[in-house]
């Protein structure tokens, strides 16, 4: 049985917070201290968000705004495809249609009822949760994908072979794995090989 190391022992995660306003930050940097984070820088835009994550490796990214403007999106969107973290958004606009694009966006966690001291600990947790929840998500659907698309590459390769070389379906599969074999590679990718050739004949 594994036996979790002591609070002390453990990693202290650090938070980018991100806010216009520079007293309210001040307040978000006190919280997150007590509740046992490390702030890893104060922003007040998300101009350079990318240039910022590479810099200082957050493990959370905090926004606190009134409400999240067209470029603060394109910039988390950015960030969710290049180097996505977790993102707790706090925001005063309640319309449903800029929380769902702030989702869309790469936020985690969107909370429209203020930012309290004692509630920062309990609500980073479930941005992480539910950021985590989601990478595994995607992990699943692209191994889905990629799986499907390989399947179709080999019954692609395969119809080439038995037009190409008058075989059958199960002759056509035996020469493509001996062709695998022989080449040290997996047989999607000799199948794609297979395809590429076969284009570059037409």
């Amino acid at each position: 049985m594994s036996i979790r190391p002591p609070i002390s022992a453990q990693k202290m995660l650090s938070v980018l917070v991100i806010d216009e306003s520079q007293g309210r930050a001040a307040e978000i940097c006190a919280g997150l201290a007590v509740a046992g984070y490390q702030v890893a820088a104060l922003v007040p835009d998300t101009l350079d968000l990318s240039d910022q994550v590479q810099r200082l490796r957050p493990d959370v990214i905090l926004i606190q705004t009134e409400s999240p403007s067209r470029d603060t999106l394109e910039h988390l969107a950015v960030l969710e495809r290049d180097m996505p973290r977790p993102v707790l958004m706090f925001a005063n606009e309640r319309d449903s249609v800029v929380m769902r694009e702030a989702m869309r966006a790469g936020v985690s966690a969107y909370v429209v009822d203020g930012l309290k001291a004692d509630r920062i600990q309990p609500l980073i947790e479930v941005a992480m949760a539910r950021f985590e929840e989601y990478r595994e998500l995607k992990r699943e659907r692209d191994e889905a994908t990629r799986k499907l698309s390989d399947r179709i590459a080999i019954d692609r390769a395969k119809g080439l072979l038995m037009k190409a070389r008058g075989l059958d379906e199960e002759g056509a599969y035996a020469a493509l794995r001996k062709l695998a074999m022989d080449r040290g590679l997996p047989l999607h990718d000799v199948a794609h090989d297979v395809i590429a050739m076969a284009k570059m004949l037409l």
